[in-house]
């Protein structure tokens, strides 16, 4: 998901979709460990995504 498109979202399904990858990131972590991740590219990008959800929820919770 783009920058432009989260920047879209409402406050409340920016929530959603924190709470969705903060779940997303505990699994491929787990994945990780036991080995069984394809590609800890996926890991990296999902940490991203979520710092950029936050980024834009805090911005948008101050307006």
């Amino acid at each position: 998901m783009r920058t432009r498109e989260i920047n879209e979202l409402s406050k409340e399904e920016i929530a959603e979709r924190v709470d969705k990858t903060r779940k997303e990131i505990l699994e491929l972590r787990f994945q990780h460990a036991a080995r069984k991740l394809e590609s800890p590219a996926k890991l990296k990008t999902a940490r991203r995504q979520l710092a950029r959800l936050l980024t834009i929820g805090a911005e948008k919770a101050k307006k």
